[in-house]
């Protein structure tokens, strides 16, 4: 059975601004309300090999394996660290663009590159092994069936949230692309976060 708090405590956790947060919202803002729902996809997609492993028990290892924990962590924020270097050094109006290119990333690639956001924070893993049990009824006839439910409410909530925000962002497009001023706040702003959220993984413990 869902629970109230499992829902008020999902939509708190979702609203909380972290990567997927501001991936899509910038996508929303530089590339259009069309290109945020597939950043907002891809995120959510990100987070998918998070719960499986967490409701199979995966994670444990993970979360045991210093190894594997700090390898995933630094190829984390490796990548943060790439998306904040590449915002910064685009000149042009739109952000996430590859290197040199000047193009906005096909469809395809705004989603692969939003679902490495999120595959890549192994701390996503250690979140849902000690998250989603606390929802589930300890006379539960079918746990697995329950947990596989949670997972399916977090995954359409953290979509339908995304979504929103990068609707949002793209309610104040007009204003910011019409500024080149603000434009250029705005992407440095935006590479910033990339870097601080990247610097913070790097340096987190467990």
């Amino acid at each position: 059975m869902v629970s109230t708090e499992f829902l008020v405590t999902s939509f708190v956790v979702v609203l909380i601004p972290g990567t997927g947060v501001v991936f899509t919202l910038s996508t929303g803002l530089f590339l259009g309300w069309r290109a945020s729902i597939y950043a907002a996809l891809g995120c959510t997609a990100g987070i998918l090999p998070h719960l499986t492993a967490s409701v199979l028990g995966v994670a444990a290892l993970l979360h045991l394996s210093a190894v594997a924990f700090q390898a995933l962590k630094l190829a984390g924020a490796a990548y943060l660290l790439y998306l904040a270097w590449a915002t910064w050094r685009d000149k042009g109006a739109l952000s996430f663009t590859a290197p040199g290119d000047g193009e906005a990333l096909g469809h395809g690639r705004l989603v692969l590159r939003a679902f490495l956001l999120n595959i890549l924070n192994p701390k996503l893993s250690i979140f849902f092994l000690a998250f989603l049990p606390q929802f589930v009824a300890a006379d539960a006839a079918a746990p697995l069936g329950e947990m596989l439910l949670l997972s399916a409410i977090f995954m359409a909530m953290t979509f339908a949230v995304f979504v929103v925000y990068g609707v949002l962002a793209h309610g104040v497009r007009a204003l910011v692309l019409g500024s080149p001023r603000v434009v250029a706040w705005m992407r440095r702003g935006f590479a910033a976060a990339f870097a601080v959220l990247g610097a913070r993984l790097a340096l987190s413990d467990r």
